[in-house]
């Protein structure tokens, strides 16, 4: 712990923290800060004028990120039948049905997203319990309830997102935009990219300011303060 906080420490004097500067500006600074040995995630986090709580307010999308996650993406599709042969070969970790099923119930989540056919589910329905509170159950809406498996799959690896508006505040949504050892460039187009998902996501009843904060960071590195009205928010 010492070694992280005096890293911590020497991140958090290379900016000023009382003023929010632009995203361009954010991602140098973050690529400035002193290195270790993790090749951190970056993440960019909205607080937004919403209340995520009332139905008409909701927010939830998805979003492909130009240069990907830099993440490899452990995915499970649930299906049965032709689709079983079109998820493996476009690189789904692991394929199944009820066997699938079986092992989530017993506590198995050693994935990152669940796709599923929709005649899986009536079936994966009792799943929501798990699933659910973790961000994981397949929904159409964030295009992993469909009969393209296969697409969906692809997707992912390239570096589609999810994103909402989280259950506890009702208005804070984050998501990741790359490592750390993308180039500014990168960083900066995914994080554009995250940000005119968001903004296109806004719910009809949001009034006033949508993006009230937005916040760059990396896994173990201090949040860096961006200038939402850069983004047009």
């Amino acid at each position: 712990m010492g070694k992280r906080g005096k890293k911590y420490a020497e991140a958090t004097e290379k900016y000023d923290k009382s003023s929010p500067v632009s995203l361009e500006e954010a991602v140098r600074i973050l690529k400035s800060f002193p290195t270790r040995k993790l090749d951190e995630s970056v993440e960019l986090s909205f607080n937004l004028g919403i209340d995520g709580k009332q139905a008409d307010q909701a927010l939830r999308g998805t979003v492909m990120l130009p240069h990907g996650t830099g993440k490899d993406v452990r995915i499970v599709v649930m299906t049965q039948g032709d689709l079983v042969a079109e998820a493996e070969e476009a690189g789904a970790d692991h394929v199944g049905a009820a066997d699938l099923i079986g092992r989530i119930e017993k506590g198995w989540l050693d994935f990152d997203l669940v796709i599923a056919s929709p005649d899986m589910m009536g079936q994966i329905g009792k799943l929501g319990r798990v699933l659910g509170p973790r961000g994981l159950m397949p929904n159409p809406k964030t295009g992993t309830v469909t009969r393209e498996v296969g697409q969906a799959v692809r997707d992912a690896k390239a570096g589609r997102i999810e994103f909402r508006a989280d259950n506890k505040s009702g208005n804070n949504a984050q998501g990741p935009i790359g490592k750390i050892s993308f180039a500014e460039d990168a960083l900066v187009e995914n994080a554009k990219a995250f940000a005119a998902a968001i903004l296109q996501a806004r719910p009809a009843m949001s009034k006033g300011q949508f993006v009230r904060k937005l916040i760059l960071s990396s896994t173990m590195g201090p949040g860096i303060r961006i200038d939402p009205s850069a983004l047009a928010a």
